[in-house]
């Protein structure tokens, strides 16, 4: 997994699938890490375990190509225990 930064909180993801390339652009912003908790933390970190966490779950493929963070906190209650946890170590 690669992540490059963009404009304006957004980070490109760049994956792997079975050999095919998978691009996700993930949007990451101020109000939606200080709502989940996670002020403080590095983006590309949170970035990358947010993209982990998703992949534990479902393919890559499977990913929209756009992603907010605040739409994964929604849907997932025990994301925010799961990232911290993957920060920790």
């Amino acid at each position: 997994m690669t992540i490059e930064a963009m404009e304006f909180h957004r980070y490109l993801v760049s994956l792997r699938q079975d050999g095919d390339p998978i691009e996700v652009v993930v949007e990451l912003t101020p109000e939606a890490i200080a709502d989940a908790g996670f002020d403080g933390a590095d983006d590309l970190e949170l970035v990358r375990a947010t993209i982990a966490f998703l992949t534990s779950r479902q393919r890559a493929d499977e990913l929209p190509a756009n992603l907010a963070f605040e739409g994964v906190v929604a849907a997932y209650p025990d994301f925010a225990d799961a990232v911290r946890a993957d920060l920790a170590r």
